[in-house]
C-alpha cells in the first residue's frame, strides 16, 4: 500500500540568500522527482556566523561541517552544498547524490560606472576575499600594465556589492551563478574570461549530499545528476586535491567539454596556482576522452592528478605560504 501522506523530506540549508534560493531550486526538483514535500530547515554554519577571513577560519569547509553533522544525526534528510565549498575527501557514510547542471562557473566584475576589468584605472581598488582571485587579477593587470589593489572583504552578495554603491571600492569580482541564482547577474559589468581568471574547482556547480545508508534516498537524488558536469567537476576537484597534498597556494581550474559536431568527445583541464601579488603563476592545461561510461569517474580522476603533477613540477610546490594552515 503507498503512502497517501508522506512525511516530507528535510533539505538542508545554510540561510544566506544565495543558499536559500539555490536549495529552493533543488527541492522544487527534488518534489518532481520522488512526489514527496519537501521542507527547508536552516541550519547556521560556523562560516556564516564568524567574521574572519575565510583562509583564517579552515577554509571552504567552514560552510559545510555543520550540515554534514545535521544528515549524520538525522535532523535532515538530504543537504545543498555549493560545491566549490566541499572539501575533496568525501566522507564514506555521505553519499554525494547528485550534481546538477552547472550554471556558468566564470568569475564576473560588478564596478562602478560600468567598468569592464580592462578599463579600470591604475590603482583601483578591488574586493574579493579569495586569494585566487587576487593572483589572477594582479597577474592580468600587471600584463595590461597597470596596478591593481586587492581588498580583502567578506559577507554576502549585498553586502560585496554595496561596497561598490557606497563607492568606498571601484569593483568587486563574483561568482556569475551566485548572481544568476539571485536575479542580480545584470549588475555584473564585465565576465571574467577563464582565460584571464579560472574559477574555483567546482565553482557554479551544487552538491546534494545525503546519508550513504539511505540508499533509496541516494537514488533518487541521483535522477538530478548531469553526468558531464560531474565529470567536469571530478577533474577540478581531483586536480585541487593532489595540488593540496603538495601546495598551500590558491587554485584555479576549470574542465569544460568540447563538441565535435553534436558529440562531446574531450574534456580539456585548464589549471592556475600562483602568489598573490599575481607575480608568478604556473598555468597548464591537458585534455582527454570523456570516458564511454560516464559513470567512469576514472579518467577524469586521472586527468586531475597527472595535471597537478605536471604544475609542481613547474614549480607550484614552491608558490607556498600563500593560505593560512
Amino acid at each position: 500500500m503507498t503512502d497517501s501522506n508522506p512525511r516530507a523530506l528535510r533539505l538542508g540549508t545554510r540561510r544566506s540568500k544565495l543558499a536559500m534560493a539555490q536549495s529552493g531550486m533543488v527541492a522544487d526538483a527534488v518534489r518532481e522527482v520522488t512526489g514527496r514535500p519537501v521542507e527547508l530547515v536552516e541550519i547556521t554554519t560556523y562560516g556564516d556566523t564568524s567574521r574572519e577571513h575565510l583562509a583564517q577560519i579552515g577554509g571552504t569547509g567552514v560552510f559545510v561541517s555543520a550540515l554534514r553533522d545535521a544528515l549524520l544525526d538525522g535532523t535532515i534528510d538530504f543537504a545543498v552544498h555549493s560545491l566549490k565549498d566541499l572539501p575533496t575527501a568525501q566522507p564514506a557514510e555521505l553519499a554525494l547524490a547528485a550534481v546538477p547542471k552547472r550554471e556558468d562557473p566564470r568569475d564576473v566584475l560588478v564596478a562602478r560606472d560600468g567598468l569592464t576589468f580592462e578599463e579600470l584605472p591604475d590603482g583601483a581598488r578591488v574586493g574579493t576575499g579569495s586569494p585566487r582571485r587576487m593572483a589572477q587579477l594582479n597577474a592580468w593587470a600587471r600584463a595590461l600594465g597597470r596596478r591593481v589593489e586587492t581588498v580583502p572583504i567578506r559577507g554576502n552578495i549585498d553586502t560585496r556589492i554595496g561596497y561598490v554603491e557606497k563607492g568606498e571600492l571601484d569593483a568587486v569580482v563574483l561568482a556569475a551563478a551566485g548572481l544568476t541564482r539571485i536575479g542580480r547577474i545584470d549588475e555584473a559589468t564585465d565576465h571574467l574570461s577563464p582565460d584571464m581568471v579560472l574559477p574555483a574547482p567546482g565553482q557554479g556547480a551544487l552538491a546534494v549530499e545525503c546519508a550513504a545508508h539511505n540508499a533509496q534516498l541516494a537514488a533518487q537524488l541521483a535522477e538530478l545528476d548531469d553526468p558531464f558536469t560531474r565529470a567536469a567537476v571530478t577533474a577540478e576537484r581531483s586536480l585541487l586535491a593532489a595540488l593540496e597534498a603538495g601546495c598551500s597556494a590558491p587554485v584555479g581550474a576549470l574542465a569544460d567539454l568540447q563538441a565535435d559536431g553534436q558529440a562531446v568527445t574531450e574534456l580539456r583541464l585548464r589549471g592556475v596556482v600562483g602568489t598573490t601579488d599575481g607575480s608568478t603563476l604556473v598555468q597548464l592545461s591537458t585534455t582527454g576522452h570523456v570516458p564511454a561510461s560516464l559513470g567512469d569517474a576514472a579518467t577524469p580522476v586521472n586527468m586531475g592528478r597527472e595535471l597537478a603533477a605536471e604544475m609542481l613540477a613547474k614549480g607550484a610546490a614552491g608558490l607556498m605560504g600563500e593560505r593560512a594552515l
